[in-house]
């Protein structure tokens, strides 16, 4: 089964909002195994919303559209849906009974004429009840297309895609299974990966695709497996999983795509009932800031260090002067003190540190753009690891951000 997601606005198409929807509907229609086929993204033109609709029609099992059920006069949809279906917009006495007690029982005002027209959908819709705002869902069939209309506001297109969109397509289609199983590893890139686990990936049944999803200092490798038998997809996926963790276990942190490394880090900090802190310069507290967004994180993060100055490594970390004299502010050597310091300072188990040129001019003028050096205090000792990511700025901070957490996570796990 095939679906497309359409997104009408103009504040989508200038930059001006950006569109979620889109992805949190693909992952519903995923889960109930109905492929998204494409997304597309179009303007509060009549015509341009007949055109994309006329393009879609029978070549598509489901379209899915947000957007354009609003009160004002930009907002055409409706109007639109009864062109495209040659009907006429008629009121709904229950959705106008439901935008009363909202208008005049939450807002305390009285309803107005045009709150009225919101209750008005077309005589061959399906009404889909919108109890998280005024604008009911439209539900509408042409030849061997179902055509669904959400309001655009997330939280009410929300509401509708898990109360009424995703049962009421349960209820009309028998679907095949989709099962996902999403590896995420650290540390390697995605043709070094590729490159060991070619023999693997060969060797893959029809029925399951690998993907590959990069992105600064992690890859995401994520199995997909379609079908009639659910059971044969998991037990089969499961199998291959085993085979690749054979394979490269010691970059794989985790299973799920919605855990990010400083989730598990905050796991393993917890299970080893250990903490944590960092003392930041080139990274300007984003380490922290990472950290600190998991919920729990009191349980491990002591606190920060953000020593952005020369004169704050020394004044506040004791960096010596002498070490930044002879070796540079940039260098293993003031990396390395900067996390003795704060491990000391915050009494925490682990510590990180960060010191380096992420440009997109020269400080320390003995280091090169991008050179970025990352130390790791542990119970044990310190140690410091030279980088260079390159350029730009915005890349040379996330991937220093990403290989501070994957080192620490490597050495927390020996304990």
């Amino acid at each position: 089964m095939k679906a497309a997601i359409v997104t009408i606005g103009d504040e989508i198409l200038i930059g001006q909002i950006v569109d979620t929807n889109s992805s949190y509907i693909a992952k519903a229609l995923d889960k109930i195994g109905i492929a998204t086929h494409e997304m597309l993204s179009i303007s509060d033109d009549k015509q341009h919303i007949l055109d994309t609709f006329h393009s879609l029609q029978n070549n598509v099992d489901v379209v899915i559209i947000t957007g354009g059920l609003g009160p004002t006069k930009d907002d055409i949809t409706k109007k639109t849906f009864c062109d495209y279906f040659e009907d006429d917009l008629v009121e709904n006495e229950a959705v106008l009974v439901h935008v009363k007690s909202i208008i005049e029982g939450f807002y305390k005002r009285p309803i107005t004429q045009i709150n009225r027209e919101q209750a008005l959908v077309p005589t061959k819709a399906k009404v889909l009840f919108n109890q998280a705002g005024t604008a009911p869902g439209m539900w509408m069939e042409k030849d061997n297309t179902v055509f669904i209309s959400l309001p655009g506001v997330p939280y009410e297109m929300k509401y509708l895609i898990d109360n009424e969109v995703i049962p009421n397509l349960v209820q009309k289609f028998e679907r095949p299974y989709i099962v996902h199983q999403t590896i995420m590893t650290y540390g390697r890139g995605e043709s070094m990966i590729a490159e060991q686990i070619e023999g693997w990936e060969d060797n893959l049944p029809d029925f399951i695709k690998l993907a590959y999803l990069p992105s600064p200092g992690k890859v995401r490798l994520r199995l997909t497996a379609r079908g009639t038998n659910e059971e044969l997809l998991k037990n089969e996926i499961k199998q291959q999983v085993e085979k690749l963790d054979l394979l490269i276990h010691d970059i794989i942190v985790g299973y799920n795509e919605d855990e990010a490394i400083e989730v598990v880090l905050g796991r393993l900090l917890t299970e080893k009932k250990v903490t944590i802190s960092t003392a930041e310069s080139c990274t300007g507290g984003k380490i922290a800031a990472t950290l600190s967004a998991v919920p729990g994180a009191s349980n491990y993060f002591k606190g920060s260090v953000v020593s952005y100055t020369t004169q704050t490594k020394i004044n506040v970390l004791g960096v010596a002067n002498d070490a930044v004299v002879k070796c540079g502010v940039v260098s293993a050597e003031v990396a390395t003190e900067m996390a003795k310091s704060v491990q000391k300072i915050m009494a925490s188990d682990y510590a990180i540190a960060t010191t380096g040129n992420a440009g997109p001019t020269k400080g320390d003028k003995a280091a090169e753009l991008g050179t970025i050096f990352i130390a790791i205090a542990t119970p044990n000792g310190v140690f410091a690891e030279e980088f260079n990511f390159g350029q730009p700025r915005e890349k040379v901070i996330d991937r220093a951000i990403s290989k501070a957490l994957e080192l620490v996570y490597k050495e927390i796990l020996k304990k």
